[in-house]
C-alpha cells in the first residue's frame, strides 16, 4: 500500500522518530561525503501553488543528492493552473513519476491529490499543516537536547498551520506544549480537539506570550500574516502587539532555551534581531535540518 506524508496524525511516534534518526544518519553521510543515492534513477514531481524558497531548495537539491530529479512545476505554468482537476493531474503524475512534493493552500488539495495517486505525496505545506518543516524542528531539538522528552516548548504568534502541527506533535512525542495566540487567532479547533483526545493535559492556550515562554526549553514563533494574509498585515500587527519574541520574553525562559523561527522572518515584528542572532537561536540549523529531514521522508517512502 502506498504512503503519504500528509499530517503527523499519519504516523505513530516509533515512525516518526525512525524518519528523524534517519535524518541525522544521512546528515552524517552527507558531511563525511558518502553517497546515499537511495533514489538513483527516480524522479519527484515538485508542485508548487504558493511561493518558496527553503522548501524549493531543500526539496531539489535533497532528490539530488540521493541520486534522483527533482521535476519543479508551478501552478502558473501547469494546467493545475488552469482548471484542471487535482485528480487529473493525480493520476498523471503517478505514471511519469516515483513521488510527488506540493505546497499549496488548502490541505483538501493535498489530500485529494494522495487519493487518485499511486506513488507517494509528500505535503510541502498547507494552510493547516506544515509537516516537514515541524520534523525539522524536532530534528534540531534532538540535536541541541538530545531528546525532547520531559521538555516544555512554547509558541507564541498565530495559531497558524505551524502552531496546528506543533499541536499534533506534543500529542504523538508527548511533551509539553503551551500557545499564545491572541483572541481570534487561536489555532484550528478540530486540529485542538484531536489532539486533546490523544494527550489530555499536555497542551494549553493562552493569550499571555509571558505566561507560555516561562521557564520554557523551546521557543518558536512565525510571521504574523502568512502567505495569502498580506491585506491583513495592518491589522494583525495591532493584534499582535506585545507578541515580538524579544530579549524580554526571552529572559523568562531557561537560560539555555533555544530560539526557533521556520523563516521568513519580519525581524522587529514576531521576533527581535537581537533575539534571532543571539545565543540561543538555532535557526540556520533548523533550517539546514530541513534539507536532511526531506531526504529521510523521502528515502522512507520512495527508497
Amino acid at each position: 500500500m502506498v504512503r503519504h506524508f500528509l499530517a503527523l496524525r499519519d504516523y505513530d511516534e516509533i515512525e516518526l522518530y525512525d524518519m528523524l534518526t534517519l535524518a541525522r544518519e544521512l546528515k552524517e553521510k552527507q558531511k563525511q561525503g558518502i553517497p546515499h543515492r537511495v533514489l538513483d534513477g527516480k524522479t519527484v514531481a515538485l508542485i508548487f501553488e504558493k511561493a518558496s524558497t527553503r522548501t524549493r531548495v531543500s526539496f531539489e537539491v535533497g532528490v539530488f543528492q540521493l541520486g534522483g530529479h527533482g521535476l519543479f512545476l508551478s501552478s502558473g505554468t501547469s494546467q493545475m493552473g488552469r482548471g484542471e482537476p487535482i485528480k487529473d493531474t493525480a493520476r498523471c503524475m503517478a505514471r511519469y513519476c516515483d513521488g510527488v512534493m506540493i505546497r499549496t493552500f488548502g490541505q483538501e488539495v493535498v489530500e485529494e491529490f494522495a487519493k487518485y495517486s499511486d506513488v507517494p505525496v509528500i505535503n510541502g505545506l498547507t494552510d493547516l499543516f506544515h509537516p516537514c518543516q515541524i520534523m525539522a524542528d524536532l530534528m534540531t531539538v534532538i540535536e541541541q537536547k538530545k531528546s525532547y522528552k520531559g521538555l516544555t516548548f512554547a509558541w507564541v504568534g498565530d495559531g497558524n498551520n505551524m502552531a496546528n502541527t506543533w499541536i499534533e506533535a506534543a500529542a504523538i512525542f508527548g511533551f509539553q506544549l503551551r500557545l499564545a495566540c491572541p483572541k481570534g487567532y487561536e489555532p484550528d479547533a478540530r486540529v485542538m480537539a484531536w489532539a486533546k483526545g490523544k494527550a489530555p493535559g499536555m497542551i494549553t492556550v493562552t493569550t499571555d506570550p509571558k505566561e507560555a515562554v516561562l521557564d520554557a526549553d523551546v521557543l518558536n514563533t512565525d510571521v504574523w500574516a502568512s502567505m495569502g494574509q498580506e491585506a491583513e498585515q495592518k491589522e494583525r500587527e495591532k493584534s499582535f502587539a506585545g507578541y515580538c519574541l524579544d530579549d524580554a520574553l526571552l529572559a523568562l525562559a531557561k537560560p539555555d532555551c533555544i530560539v526557533m523561527h521556520c523563516l521568513p522572518a519580519h525581524r522587529g515584528e514576531e521576533i527581535s534581531d537581537s533575539v534571532i542572532e543571539g545565543k540561543n537561536s538555532v535557526v540556520w540549523d533548523e533550517a539546514e535540518n530541513r534539507l536532511h529531514v526531506q531526504k529521510a521522508i523521502m528515502a522512507t517512502l520512495m527508497g
